[in-house]
């Protein structure tokens, strides 16, 4: 009889066992946060287990390219730098609309009114500058002004995602446009690889204004760093970090699940404890940062931006005499 109670039980646990989900992560979040957020998600969600995979927006996107072209794509979800290439993913049919009941908590500009992606924090573009620097500037035109020459260092958008979104945000942007970025030019502004060298040249006092993402120059700050951190007053560009699911993922319940831990009030809490500005609204800001009703996000729209990517980037070769 103890034999047969046994079997029993085991035919009950088993099953339930068995009912544990998979799903595939592909992610451009450093090693640290990928882990941290697939272990916050799991404790959350005991019933999926999540098997992750790392690496550049470049790369992984051109992996996720070659599994579609071969008709074998193993991701289940995206969680990428920035909006505009998944607004191409989008237009291709390659990403499940999804309608999170979390989105009432964001600005309907952080999130694809069809639900084909989500943004879980903002990573701003800003202006650094060298504490030792004569002057402190209060907006992105200060930086164009004729005194600016040879002082200015920015990322390039031919190498920097983020320098790229920023372009597209300010060209599009009434009183500033290409007619701004000709000044920079003009000024002999140094636009070459991305944030990292920026922030190295500020801090090392070799341009004493740089155009940066915040954490970087934040971080730095806190740690003792001689540079300190602006908001334009004209406010700021932006990446995101959004999720997305696959178009035909056969495990949709469990994606949306993650989608929803991520913009939930859990999730956007693990944002800020990692360091970064959460993109929900009423969620606090980590030390140093201001709060997210206090920085003004500049108009940014990810499918024009995507019209126009080839076009900037070849103006601005030509604009900085790159070609």
């Amino acid at each position: 009889m103890s034999r047969f109670l046994l079997a029993a039980a085991a035919g009950l646990v088993l099953p339930s066992l068995a009912m544990a989900e998979g799903l595939t992560l592909y992610t451009s979040q450093p090693n640290a946060d990928a882990q941290q957020t697939v272990d916050a998600f799991q404790a959350a969600n005991p019933d999926v287990d999540v098997e992750w995979v790392r690496d550049g927006t470049t790369k992984l996107m051109a992996r996720v390219a070659a599994e579609i072209e071969a008709g074998q794509p193993q991701f289940d979800v995206l969680l990428i730098a920035d909006t505009v290439t998944l607004e191409g993913m989008a237009q291709a049919g390659q990403l499940a609309a999804y309608q999170s009941p979390e989105a009432a908590a964001y600005d309907a500009a952080l999130y694809s009114a069809d639900g084909y992606y989500h943004s879980t924090k903002l990573i701003t573009t800003g202006i650094v500058y060298n504490t030792g620097a004569e002057t402190i500037p209060t907006s992105w035109a200060d930086l164009a002004d004729p005194e600016m020459a040879n002082l200015v260092a920015m990322p390039s958008p031919l190498y920097s995602g983020a320098a790229l979104i920023h372009l597209a945000t300010l060209t599009g942007t009434e009183g500033l446009g290409w007619d701004y970025y000709e000044a920079l030019a003009k000024n002999n502004t140094r636009a070459e690889g991305g944030n990292g060298g920026t922030f190295k040249a500020v801090a090392a006092g070799e341009k004493p204004y740089g155009v940066l993402v915040d954490f970087l120059a934040i971080r730095a700050k806190a740690d003792g760093s001689p540079v300190d951190f602006v908001f334009p007053e004209e406010g700021v560009s932006y990446v995101t970090e959004p999720v997305a699911i696959r178009a035909g993922t056969p495990h949709m319940e469990a994606a949306q699940q993650f989608v929803d831990f991520l913009l939930g009030e859990e999730g956007q809490q693990l944002v800020a404890d990692m360091g970064y500005i959460p993109a929900r609204k009423g969620v606090d800001s980590p030390e140093g940062f201001p709060s997210r009703d206090e920085i003004r996000l500049m108009d940014f729209d990810p499918a024009q931006a995507l019209a126009d990517t080839d076009a900037n980037k070849t103006r601005f070769s030509e604009v900085f005499g790159l070609q």
